[in-house]
């Protein structure tokens, strides 16, 4: 018996919530569960390899058919459900991204199980159960939950604790191409997707987020948000609000109803901090908030606050790191000097500098 991950790429590597849905799967595996193995659809690059060897994972199933060539969400269901019918699984856990929220609901389908969303924590216990703790109310409450069914099917916070690395480097895991056996009917939706443009970064991922809402004023608004999520190699996310008024496009909605996002830094720019909004930043691991009303509900919320007009502070820090960019270029541009060039790369002899 193992425990079966369904993994993501992002880009040529493993999706940092899939990682996550590893250190849970890891962790129910560790406790008696089984071996730890993973699924994923496509040919795996060698960094999807090397990043699940870190996790623990043994034996990697590559969902491989020529029929497949996108996202198909029933299809992707079809292959987990035959892949634990030829080699039983006692739980099968995936990240809870749209994608693995929606594979895992149509899995709980076809074989007519329980599936128990956004799970933090899980063991086995003694009665051979899942003991599970999850996320329930968009995270503003915790829930204990007993699950019983064999194989569990779970899906894992994307907020959930990472690995820390603990499996070290491991050897590769064994690739075991699996080809399903699919039907008209498991490849009726198929998605078509883009990678994100311009080298953007992703907002599952990003290590920074600028976040704008209402009090940005309008789609024009967004011109200096944008501006420093690229001088801070970041991302740019938005409240639900701006996307019912079609300022911005839904995929950069943070939120319960859209990415819940844990980046080092959220700064938060004219937005109030509904519930429903903060549920879905709420990992972040600092809030800075700027806005004109010091009773704004996030700025409870917040790690830092700038209580004024963010058309005023959002130049100002712009200018600010510009500022910093091109006195750092300017300290590079005289290396090009052979005398400061030697000082800081050690050609020249340190009794004379």
């Amino acid at each position: 018996m193992t425990v079966l991950c369904l993994v993501e790429p992002d880009g040529d590597g493993l999706a940092d919530a899939s990682s996550r849905a590893l250190a849970l799967a890891g962790s129910l595996a560790a406790s008696g569960a089984g071996g730890l193995a993973a699924a994923f659809v496509g040919e795996p690059t060698p960094a999807v390899l090397a990043a699940l060897a870190g996790c623990g994972v043994t034996d990697l199933h590559a969902v491989s058919s020529p029929r497949l060539t996108g996202y198909a969400p029933v299809a992707w269901a079809r292959s987990l459900a035959g892949l634990i019918a030829s080699a039983p699984a006692s739980a099968v856990v995936a990240a809870a991204t749209d994608h693995g929220s929606e594979v895992m609901a149509h899995l709980g389908a076809i074989t007519g199980l329980d599936v128990v969303a956004n799970c933090l924590a899980t063991s086995t216990a003694d009665s051979g159960g899942c003991q599970l703790v999850r996320n329930r109310w968009g995270g503003s409450l915790l829930e204990d939950v007993m699950l019983t069914t064999r194989p569990a099917l779970l899906t894992v916070a994307t907020d959930a604790p990472a690995s820390r690395g603990d499996a070290g480097p491991g050897e590769v895991p064994k690739v075991h191409v699996y080809e399903p056996d699919l039907t008209e009917a498991d490849l009726l939706v198929q998605a078509t997707e883009s990678a994100i443009g311009g080298g953007a970064v992703s907002l599952a991922t990003a290590r920074v987020v600028i976040g704008g809402g209402r009090g940005v004023g309008g789609p024009d608004g967004f011109g200096p948000l944008e501006e420093l999520a690229g001088l801070l190699g970041g991302a740019l996310g938005v409240s639900r609000v701006v996307t019912s008024e079609g300022w911005r496009p839904h995929r950069q909605q943070v939120g319960q109803t859209g990415t819940k996002i844990a980046p080092e830094l959220y700064l938060a720019c004219g937005i109030s901090g509904a519930i429903q909004h903060m549920a879905g930043c709420q990992a972040a691991k600092r809030i800075v908030a700027i806005n004109t009303d010091p009773d704004a509900p996030i700025i409870s919320r917040a790690d830092y606050a700038v209580i004024g007009d963010l058309s005023q502070v959002i130049p100002a820090l712009v200018t600010a790191l510009r500022a910093r960019s091109d006195s750092q270029a300017a300290d590079l541009s005289s290396l090009a000097d052979p005398a400061v060039r030697a000082f800081y790369l050690g050609d020249q002899d340190p009794a004379s500098r």
